[in-house]
């Protein structure tokens, strides 16, 4: 568990969360037909009353047409069928939206291959219970990556190591993409002006979250490294990443040195009861 400061975790443990509702599983897709059937499944067997939404960016494998013969077997399960690749920020946000106007009262965030184990989801969820986030954590004590070489977990731990000191936030990994929000979180956050994509897309809600005084839990999660289909991960995610961090990391200390006390991007806390 990580607080920003003394005073809120005392604020915190005073409050009392409201019950969570439905929970809704979002997966974003873009040739994922190898690993679909398998991850819903999973999914409908860890949490079965929890609904999956399947967002595929058009894929050209089929993994859409996988998505429409689970969907049609199975009303926990449905479709959004976006025009085309456009990055998982811009699909994260239409599953959220999505969600959000079905009435769901929880939105998860998972990857469609498996790296993201459906079978510790309801660690996430019981953890949600006191929080208004809940990010799965590969960097905190019990957390753990398999399959994964040495070069891709420097690349990670230094991605979320430095995300961390430039952003000043109490969390230890920020980029990661298992994720449980209720959805005043996300109500809360301003995902209208949220225009960064790929894993940036995770540091910059993370950092939203913080800065806007909700409660952020992490829990230890086991991160398995795909077995089937390619890695979404480039060059161009890594390069936005660093751009945007080190962008907002300026701004926010320019913000202090004027007596701002939070960035213009990050929308302040609701008032809870």
């Amino acid at each position: 568990m990580n607080d920003g400061d003394g005073t809120r975790a005392a604020q915190d443990r005073g409050r009392q969360f409201g019950p969570l509702g439905t929970a809704l599983v979002i997966i974003p897709t873009y040739n994922e037909a190898e690993n679909i059937k398998s991850i819903v499944g999973r999914v409908r067997k860890a949490v079965p009353e929890a609904h999956v939404l399947v967002a595929d960016d058009n894929s050209p494998d089929g993994t859409g047409k996988l998505a429409d013969e689970l969907a049609a077997e199975d009303d926990h399960v449905h479709v959004l069928h976006r025009k085309g690749k456009e990055g998982l920020g811009a699909a994260y946000l239409a599953g959220f939206r999505w969600g959000l106007e079905k009435g769901y009262g929880v939105l998860i965030e998972m990857d469609a291959d498996g790296s993201h184990q459906p079978e510790e989801l309801p660690r996430l969820l019981t953890a949600l219970k006191g929080a208004d986030l809940v990010l799965g954590s590969r960097w905190v004590p019990g957390g753990r990556v398999v399959n994964w070489p040495k070069s891709r977990e420097f690349i990670s731990r230094g991605g979320s190591l430095y995300s961390r000191l430039a952003l000043d936030l109490p969390l230890r990994d920020i980029t990661g993409g298992y994720r449980a929000f209720r959805r005043e979180t996300l109500e809360g956050l301003g995902l209208d002006d949220v225009a960064s994509q790929g894993y940036c897309f995770q540091v910059d809600l993370a950092r939203r979250a913080v800065k806007a005084g909700y409660h952020v839990v992490e829990v230890p999660i086991t991160f398995v490294e795909r077995e089937l289909g390619d890695s979404k991960m480039s060059r161009d995610i890594l390069v936005e990443a660093l751009w945007r961090v080190t962008s907002w990391g300026a701004q926010e200390r320019v913000g202090k040195l004027l007596g701002r006390t939070r960035p213009s991007s990050s929308p302040s806390r609701p008032s809870q009861s």
